[in-house]
């Protein structure tokens, strides 16, 4: 969300970018760092399923949340349901490291402090067979998002503060049975995209980039910072959201009277997020770059760092998944392999409504990730199920471009679940899951003001989730 000076070209701008882009998820609704999936990918919408690390999430049966992930698995689900799914995840990032300003000098604070936070995710499911081949349904979950939130004073202040982002996705689908062992389905989605993004500005840079050396007034920097000394800084504070829709296809296949295979493709959904750029500039700032202005040759009635508008198209990524179950009378086992094709994330580009600010343009360079899953299941007794699973996660950054904002890394998931039959009518699911995270490169994340920042970031996650499932 850092705003450039005009005629600045610096590979560390992510302005409105990354705001209007948004960063960070839906708890209820706001949820915390990157949880399960890579980056800013979420799939804690089923207590079923997590208890298996999501292995079989399509295939194994009875887990209403395929509605939104797999529509074509609702033909396992005879009669009418409702689930309701919350998901606590705490998720801890924190920094160790250094950074330093543009003139080589190290910038004072601390690390940070931990930029995780515990948030609830809820998600809600409702189908119905409405006759022997079809089935419909509708779902409200939240696919992607996360939050950071760093010390105000902490040394990459001028690279983020605060991250938040989250897509919210409204879901109708519908399934067909087209024999006996195959059946097709396919969904609308709505998906509403908002981000909150802030960082504080580095003015002692600014005045730099204005009137130091190489500029029409060519100061040195002593004198530079006379006027504006190191440490004065603003805040930068962006917001942005956008709605835009999708669609998803898949099929499941009954192999046998104790296999199923089930496969999904979610199309990618692209955003155009509109939003503001807030900014809170200190008034010895404001007042020399007003008295300046004439000799740089800036217009006074259209300076930068004011309050303006601003666009930036985002997309959130396509995911295909193949998910294998077997069944037997006192167990079960399956396993999922998804494919996200973060590629899209390639860079982001911002055009603002002040002409005074150029568009600027932010370099990710991701790249596609895989998520691979084994679980199973135990049937202690009719009501009582108990469930494990593995995954192994990899991540679309890497170190050349990886920021402060998004320290992902590749991640590995041990799970543990059980469910319980109330009734004939109500079943109950609780799970466990934590994610161990390798330790997350930051290599030279540069602000717009060019203050460089190097170390890691140790994260961790814990997911609790519980979900009910009654059956009319």
């Amino acid at each position: 969300m850092h705003m450039f000076f005009p005629n600045t070209t610096r590979r560390g701008a992510r302005p409105l970018a990354l705001a209007a882009l948004g960063l960070a998820i839906a708890g209820a609704l706001a949820a915390p760092q990157q949880a399960r999936a890579s980056a800013f990918q979420l799939k804690e919408d089923s207590a079923q399923a997590m208890g298996r690390a999501y292995a079989g999430s399509l295939a194994a049966g009875g887990d209403v949340s395929v509605v939104a992930n797999g529509p074509a698995s609702m033909s396992d689900l005879q009669g009418t349901y409702f689930e309701a799914d919350v998901t606590a995840i705490n998720f801890s990032a924190q920094f160790s490291g250094s950074a330093h300003d543009v003139l080589g000098n190290s910038i004072n604070g601390n690390n940070g402090g931990d930029a995780g936070t515990t948030m609830p995710v809820p998600a809600f499911f409702f189908e119905t067979q409405v006759s022997d081949r079809w089935h419909v349904g509708a779902a409200f979950s939240v696919p992607f998002g996360f939050k950071t939130d760093y010390n105000n004073d902490w040394v990459g202040r001028y690279n983020a503060i605060e991250s938040k982002f989250e897509s919210l996705d409204g879901t109708l689908s519908a399934s067909f049975d087209v024999t006996d062992n195959l059946s097709i389905g396919g969904s609308a989605i709505a998906q509403r995209t908002s981000a909150t993004l802030t960082n504080a500005i580095n003015f002692a840079s600014v005045g730099l980039d204005l009137a130091g050396p190489g500029s029409k007034l060519n100061l040195p920097p002593s004198a530079v910072y006379s006027l504006i000394p190191p440490g004065t800084d603003g805040l930068a504070h962006i917001e942005g959201s956008d709605w835009a829709y999708g669609w998803q296809l898949g099929a499941r296949w009954k192999i046998d009277s104790q296999d199923r295979l089930a496969f999904n493709y979610r199309s990618k959904i692209s955003h155009r997020l509109q939003g503001t750029a807030d900014f809170d500039v200190p008034q010895n700032v404001s007042t020399l770059i007003n008295q300046l202005a004439p000799a740089l040759g800036l217009n006074t009635s259209n300076l930068p760092f004011q309050n303006t508008s601003g666009t930036a198209d985002f997309t959130t990524p396509a995911v295909s998944t193949v998910s294998y179950w077997h069944q037997e009378d006192k167990f079960g086992f399956g396993a999922d392999v998804s494919y996200t094709q973060w590629n899209v994330f390639k860079d982001l580009t911002v055009n603002y409504g002040n002409a005074a600010q150029p568009a600027t343009t932010q370099v990710f360079d991701w790249h596609n990730s895989w998520y691979a899953s084994f679980g199973g299941e135990y049937y202690l007794t009719d009501k009582v199920t108990l469930r494990g699973g593995i995954g192994f996660d990899t991540t679309p950054t890497a170190a050349a471009t990886r920021d402060v904002r998004v320290p992902d890394e590749t991640r590995k998931l041990l799970s543990f679940g059980i469910g319980y039959k109330a009734s004939e009518h109500l079943s109950l699911n609780a799970s466990y899951a934590h994610i161990f995270v390798n330790r997350a490169s930051i290599s030279n994340d540069v602000s717009a003001t060019e203050d460089t920042i190097t170390g890691t970031s140790e994260d961790y996650g814990n997911l609790f989730a519980l979900s009910a499932v009654y059956k009319f």
